[in-house]
């Protein structure tokens, strides 16, 4: 080998070297956070089809809805998959997280359960309610309640209602505000409580038979993939946003839920 091939060589050591450490990188799994339940459920699908096109998915569980946005922000999650846009608004709005929605994926109707009373007529005058803590799921309960006649909201309200924006309770409900995770539990201790459709398939409810009342399927509530803005503009993002839109992922969510989860895309 003479001197300049000798030269060459070495430049191409050099270079490959230079480069091996980003290739390589884009070979580590895709950290996806995700809710216990169906979202967990159908990201276990979503992996399936999309490692066959190359695309490798570390699918990581959550058991409530505040860490996996924590852990998207910071870096330890590479997208997550759990929450609607009036949530993500809200928490970005609090938070300051830099994260933006990457696509749209399902829409879980919220459910009225109760141990107590089969429909919400029979609830007593002083029922305790239980509604989800945080702003977007109880101004989302609150609106299921007014438009089941139960309540009246001041009309400036919107979706971010609290029980401050009750203006007419003929029932004078005492609403109870918890963790959203908590309130299949609290089903022993309440009159009633609004429970997200995860939560409630995770506890044994089915929201076809259990619920005494669901929201309308029309709703602004349908979830998302999120993203930090910095990488919302990758290849890998579009490729997971189009195996989750899929004719298949949406053949296994009618076929698996039975209507408790509609595809939102």
């Amino acid at each position: 080998m003479n001197k300049r091939s000798l030269i060459q060589s070495a430049l191409a050591v050099a270079l490959t070297a230079t480069f091996a450490g980003p290739l390589l990188a884009q070979d580590k799994p895709l950290k996806i956070g995700v809710t216990a339940g169906p979202h967990a459920q159908i990201f276990e699908q979503v992996k399936k089809i999309a490692e066959k096109d190359g695309l490798k998915i570390q699918i990581v569980e959550f058991s409530d809805y505040v860490q996996p946005n924590a852990a998207l922000n910071s870096g330890d999650l590479d997208a997550n998959s759990y929450q609607h846009k009036p949530y993500l608004d809200q928490q970005i709005k609090d938070r300051g997280y830099k994260l933006v929605n990457a696509g749209y994926t399902v829409n879980f109707p919220i459910g009225l359960y109760s141990k107590k009373v089969k429909t919400l007529a029979e609830l007593k005058e002083g029922a305790k309610f239980g509604i989800p803590n945080d702003p977007t799921n109880g101004g989302r309960v609150l609106l299921v309640l007014q438009d089941k006649g139960l309540i009246k909201l001041r009309p400036e309200a919107g979706l971010k209602a609290t029980p401050l924006d009750v203006i007419d309770n003929p029932k004078k409900l005492k609403f109870v505000e918890l963790d959203a995770a908590q309130l299949p539990r609290s089903l022993d201790d309440l009159d009633a409580s609004a429970i997200n459709t995860n939560y409630a398939l995770s506890a044994g409810l089915s929201p076809a038979k259990d619920a005494i009342a669901q929201e309308s399927a029309k709703s602004p509530y349908v979830n998302l993939i999120a993203v930090r803005e910095q990488d919302k503009d990758k290849p890998w993002v579009a490729k997971l946003v189009k195996v989750y839109q899929s004719e298949a992922i949406r053949q296994f969510i009618q076929t698996q839920f039975k209507g408790a989860v509609i595809a939102g895309f």
